[in-house]
């Protein structure tokens, strides 16, 4: 099977790839062109695993690449997004344009070039702070950031074309993601980089607002079960979360008793979200993906943290963080 996968080059994309080949599969990975020719997290990945990878330069902007790119293709896997909360505040119409724009682009390619199967990736951040716990897909969505409005959008499209064109799109919302190559904008790297690089003293944003965090093997498994499951998921949306909830600044202490490290922990509030826009609370309902896929999560939050830590313990992998440069 050809799967393609856009978004290939980042985190979550990365690790999808590697779960795709470890099946047997084949994958057409797109990476956003850049001037150094450079493949993102796919440059990481073992020579045997990228022999079975066909590396494509591009841009989901761009519709009559996304068509090429889509066509003979088993299933196509849309994770290829602006995802950082903080820069969508400073650039959102760019977040627009790759997000909302970029998605029309993929479906118009599936739709046009009979692909089996589209994977949508919408986030957690479209629920906004939760109105009731756990959070199920029924849920109200609150566009609380430039970010969140442009994944909404995108998420409306894909319905739009579901019930419009019969495009067979199923919608995955994963809750917080991480793991190794996890991107330094995002908490947890941010504060195992931090105490890795010698700091004691981390400086976040809101220590309130909880989470609900998924390693990465998990929610790439999310992506498989519903990307490869039965028809009777086209046009569904579904959650993949843990079903657990930890705040900010419990987790930094989470974070410290698994690296045997004392820390402080300090709210710093330059790096607070406006006012309005914090999401305050996320807790997934996954009962829905549980019964139609049979998905759960395998990791606890301690075990995953653990293989996190371990994996930026490797000066290699270090290197490419800068301490600190983390906003909530």
């Amino acid at each position: 099977m050809l799967h393609a996968v856009t978004g290939a080059d980042g985190f979550i994309g990365s690790h999808l790839v590697e779960a795709l080949v470890a099946r047997g599969d084949r994958v057409r990975a797109l990476a956003l062109y850049n001037s150094a020719g450079t493949w993102g997290w796919l440059d990481t990945l073992a020579p045997d695993v990228l022999a079975e990878v066909e590396v494509v330069l591009g841009d989901v902007r761009d519709p009559e690449q996304m068509v090429n790119f889509c066509a003979g293709s088993d299933t196509v896997f849309h994770l290829g997004a602006l995802i950082a909360i903080p820069y969508s505040y400073a650039a959102p119409r760019s977040y627009l344009e790759t997000n909302a724009a970029g998605t029309l682009n993929v479906l118009e390619a599936v739709r046009r070039g009979g692909v089996r199967r589209m994977v949508h990736t919408s986030t957690s951040e479209v629920y906004g702070t939760a109105v009731r716990v756990p959070i199920d897909e029924e849920h109200p969505l609150q566009g609380q950031s430039p970010y969140s409005a442009s994944k909404i959008a995108a998420d409306q499209m894909v319905e739009a074309f579901v019930r419009s064109f019969e495009v067979p799109a199923v919608t995955l919302r994963p809750f917080n993601t991480y793991g190794p190559r996890q991107s330094a904008r995002a908490v947890i790297p941010t504060v195992i980089s931090q105490i890795a690089a010698g700091q004691r003293e981390i400086r976040l944003g809101a220590l309130d607002p909880t989470r609900d965090f998924n390693f990465v093997a998990d929610t790439a498994a999310a992506f498989l079960a519903v990307g490869l499951g039965e028809d009777k998921l086209l046009g569904e949306v579904f959650n993949a979360g843990s079903g657990r909830e930890v705040s900010i600044g419990d987790l930094v202490r989470t974070i410290a008793k698994v690296l045997d490290t004392e820390v402080e922990v300090r709210a710093d509030e330059d790096r607070f979200r406006p006012p309005g826009s914090e999401v305050m609370r996320l807790l997934a309902d996954r009962s829905k993906l549980q019964a139609a896929t049979g998905w759960e999560p395998t990791w606890t939050l301690e075990q995953g943290l653990a293989t996190t830590a371990e994996w930026f313990a490797n000066p290699t992998n270090l290197s490419r963080y800068r301490p600190g440069d983390y906003a909530v």
